[in-house]
């Protein structure tokens, strides 16, 4: 039995089923983790979004930004981007329970001494912070009132946390922190425009796996393809490589971190 932690799939579900058929993946007995954004930008986001779903207990998922991209727009009425290519799944005759399925997926999952968000975990938070922070927007997305949330979740203020903060400042503070993080200042303010390698942080900013994690256990993220999956940090483990920029997908096995990563119908691995 293993565990693999897969980077952001983003609608590549020809290079998620040639990795998991080159990793030789045993439904009945191995382990998927997927770091969010299972859709946009891809060719075949239906079928992929399907397949993790039928997956069941086999696959543990958390929610990343184009996931919840998705869901503002079913749920909340926003506008489909030139830019998205998940037409397909809005208009199937399941995209109801599809979108169900995910806005009842949740912002951070902890194992063992494993923990997998989509973004990362700032480093002002501790993991007892961190957990109770996803439950409250989980309950949000869950409960009766959860279209409210789609409308507004959009908008990059507050920029820095404050924990006396309520309503949907609150809630969208949370998710920037899970979901859009990669630039972050000491005091926890974040920077949302770039997006590039870590060596090109902006002035005062840093990206946010350089600050002393107050996590102790080993965290899994994805959201940031142009680290290229490196972080730096033996305990801080970055799985999106760009596959839907055509640089592959990767899949961390969490016994060994040895890393497998499918490109171009060929699979590379490296520790």
């Amino acid at each position: 039995m293993a565990t693999y932690v897969i980077g952001d799939v983003q609608g590549c579900y020809d290079d998620l089923r040639g990795l998991l058929n080159a990793l030789g993946f045993n439904a009945d007995a191995d382990q998927l983790w997927f770091v969010g954004d299972l859709i946009n930008r891809g060719p075949k986001d239906l079928k992929t979004l399907r397949f993790v779903r039928d997956l069941g207990e086999q696959a543990q998922t958390v929610l990343g930004n184009h996931d919840l991209h998705l869901l503002a727009i079913y749920f909340g009425g926003h506008q489909v981007l030139q830019s998205d290519t998940f037409g397909e799944v809005l208009d199937a005759p399941d995209c109801e329970e599809l979108a169900n399925w995910l806005r009842c997926l949740p912002f951070l999952i902890e194992s063992g001494d494993m923990v997998m968000t989509h973004a990362g975990i700032p480093h002002i938070w501790n993991l007892a912070h961190a957990k109770s922070f996803a439950r409250e927007i989980e309950e949000e997305l869950q409960g009766g009132d959860f279209e409210c949330y789609f409308q507004h979740m959009y908008g990059n203020k507050p920029r820095k946390w404050n924990d006396s903060s309520t309503g949907m400042d609150r809630l969208r503070s949370i998710t920037n922190y899970f979901t859009r993080m990669r630039f972050i200042k000491p005091d926890g303010k974040l920077e949302f425009r770039h997006k590039g390698p870590a060596a090109f942080n902006p002035d005062g900013y840093l990206p946010w796996f350089d600050f002393p994690s107050q996590i102790k256990k080993t965290q899994y993220f994805g959201h940031w393809a142009s680290l290229d999956g490196k972080t730096g940090q033996s305990q801080i483990i970055a799985t999106d490589t760009g596959c839907v920029w055509g640089r592959g997908l990767t899949a961390v096995r969490v016994s060994d971190q040895r890393r497998f990563t499918w490109i171009e119908e060929e699979l590379f691995v490296s520790e």
